[in-house]
């Protein structure tokens, strides 16, 4: 692990062999076939359009997510998604009650820049997120100094930690990447809080 990678304003720790390469072959392809995924349409500027990506929550029943003007209801975890999850929680100490899980389909799908502070996460969330199949860019932005940037290449089987007062100055993104012709499927467990 390295140390916290952003210079203020929040955290992030990276630990880049969270998962061996044999372990993270065998949940990429776990993953790909046990989960149900879709690809939701989102508002973004009071237009409806598919998200370039697909989809899936699961967790504890009672907690939907909503973001970008959709509501997840969660799906029953499935036995390796709880190991995973497990080994989540026990190595941070921390409990999760829902997983949002992305499938990049090759290096067109992407995710633009935003924040994770919808009200249901609380105040200042831990965010964990899993990388599973091809290495990405994930980059990060100062909300307010926009020339402010830190870049991290995700790898297969690492975990990125994000926390503190991050969700409140900084953005982040997945951008595309054209030539990739790899899949990359990524969880991010969170812990959505009781209104």
């Amino acid at each position: 692990m390295h140390g916290n990678l952003l210079p203020k304003d929040g955290e992030v720790y990276f630990y880049e062999n969270f998962f061996t390469r044999s372990e993270e072959h065998h949940l990429f392809d776990v993953l790909k076939q046990k989960t149900t995924w879709r690809q939701e349409p989102v508002k973004i500027m009071g237009k409806e359009i598919l998200q370039p990506r697909l989809t899936a929550l699961y967790g504890d029943t009672y907690k939907p997510y909503s973001y970008s003007g959709i509501t997840m209801k969660p799906q029953q975890w499935f036995p390796e998604l709880l190991l995973v999850k497990e080994k989540v929680e026990t190595f941070l100490n921390i409990k999760f009650s829902t997983v949002l899980l992305n499938y990049y389909r090759n290096g067109t799908d992407s995710m633009g820049w935003h924040r994770d502070n919808e009200k249901s996460l609380g105040k200042n969330p831990t965010i964990a997120s899993l990388s599973f199949g091809a290495s990405r860019p994930f980059l990060f932005r100062h909300y307010r100094d926009r020339k402010l940037r830190v870049k991290i290449h995700l790898l297969p089987g690492s975990l990125l930690v994000m926390k503190g007062t991050i969700q409140d100055h900084w953005q982040h993104s997945l951008p595309k990447v054209p030539k990739l012709v790899e899949a990359r499927i990524n969880l991010t467990f969170r812990a959505i809080v009781d209104k």
